[in-house]
């Protein structure tokens, strides 16, 4: 999560005025079920939902690969299944809080690991590297971006960690696709694919109960952290997450109960995708100006975000800010130019 959003005015509606600690499991709307597993760090819990099913349980979302959330887990399974299995286990994209626990949870309950193809074969990729697995690609990527050689040691010492949040996943999964149905005790869920923040992260959309999983897609008052990474270095995700809020805004009724990974449960969808789109929209042309004289990516951060870029959020930063920048290219606001050392100049075109 990257950006803090200030409001003069919250326009969105919170119906819950607290909310269950580790280990609590409570009713949001009939047979779906809040439960909030900690994290280190400022955000500090990641929200994850159980869902009644015919004749036992949907999990949606884990946790991170941490022996204390196994054990906030095994309470969970010991006083509120009503003696009834896991059935299914959904993550709704890669990133180690929503997936960390996958593998444990699918191989504890003998099923199968719901998940979208790219963000299934992404994390895969991901979690198999190790310290010594550093591509000079990746180094390569990071000296464009102007990192400086101790930050691009602070990068050595990091690569391959993404690993140790994450239990290992199992072999196959079942795929799911943007817009197909899923029976889930009796209820259609209908799945909403967004982009940017992951490949292709899934949302799940009940009709009837008015409500909506959204994962890091939609969430109230922080804008998910969208990065271009070595990984794909041309990539234009910003373009691809304002598209997919767009395109939410117009799909989702206004009347629906967001169930996000974190922070609180609200009401203001349509309110919400459009702060999320005016965001960016102000952060690109923030972006635009500061260029009237060429600047790198590590120097563009005071465009997009309203915090201090400390050691733990550089990385993270710099991603996003080339996520603007290449945006940007795409719209021809900037153009781009290197120097002798191979780092990258963006300036007004």
């Amino acid at each position: 999560m990257s950006t803090q959003d200030d409001y003069d005015e919250d326009p969105l509606t919170y119906p819950f005025q607290d909310f269950p600690k580790p280990g609590e499991v409570r009713e949001v709307v009939q047979d779906v079920f809040w439960v909030r597993m900690p994290m280190p760090g400022r955000l500090d819990h990641i929200n994850v939902w159980l869902l009644r099913d015919y004749d036992g349980w949907t999990v949606v979302d884990t946790g991170l690969n941490r022996e204390d959330i196994r054990k906030w887990w095994e309470m969970v399974f010991e006083t509120h299944l009503e003696g009834l299995a896991v059935k299914r286990v959904f993550s709704t994209h890669m990133h180690g809080d929503h997936t960390g626990l996958a593998g444990w949870l699918v191989q504890r309950w003998g099923v199968e690991l719901w998940m979208s193809r790219t963000d299934f074969v992404m994390c895969k990729l991901m979690a198999a590297d190790g310290p010594s697995d550093l591509p000079d690609d990746a180094l390569h990527f990071y000296r464009r971006a102007g990192f400086s050689e101790r930050r691009l040691d602070q990068y050595k010492s990091r690569f391959g960690q993404f690993g140790a949040s994450i239990s290992p996943l199992p072999a196959g999964f079942h795929r799911v696709k943007d817009g197909e149905y899923i029976d889930i005790g009796g209820r259609e869920w209908r799945v909403v694919v967004g982009r940017g923040h992951s490949p292709e992260h899934v949302c799940l959309y009940c009709p009837e109960l008015k409500v909506i999983i959204g994962g890091d897609q939609i969430l109230p008052r922080i804008t998910p952290n969208v990065s271009v990474n070595p990984s794909e270095p041309g990539a234009n995700p910003l373009k691809e997450w304002l598209d997919s809020c767009a395109h939410l805004r117009e799909l989702l009724p206004s009347n629906l109960l967001v169930l996000p990974a974190h922070q609180d449960l609200y009401y203001g969808v349509e309110e919400r995708l459009t702060a999320l789109i005016q965001f960016h929209e102000t952060a690109l042309n923030q972006l635009y100006d500061l260029c009237a004289e060429p600047k790198r990516s590590v120097d563009v951060f005071p465009a997009i975000f309203k915090s201090s870029i400390t050691e733990w959020t550089y990385f993270m930063a710099t991603g996003e800010s080339i996520a603007h920048i290449h945006c940007a290219l795409d719209r021809r606001m900037l153009v781009a130019e290197e120097d002798e050392n191979g780092v990258a100049w963006y300036r007004q075109a």
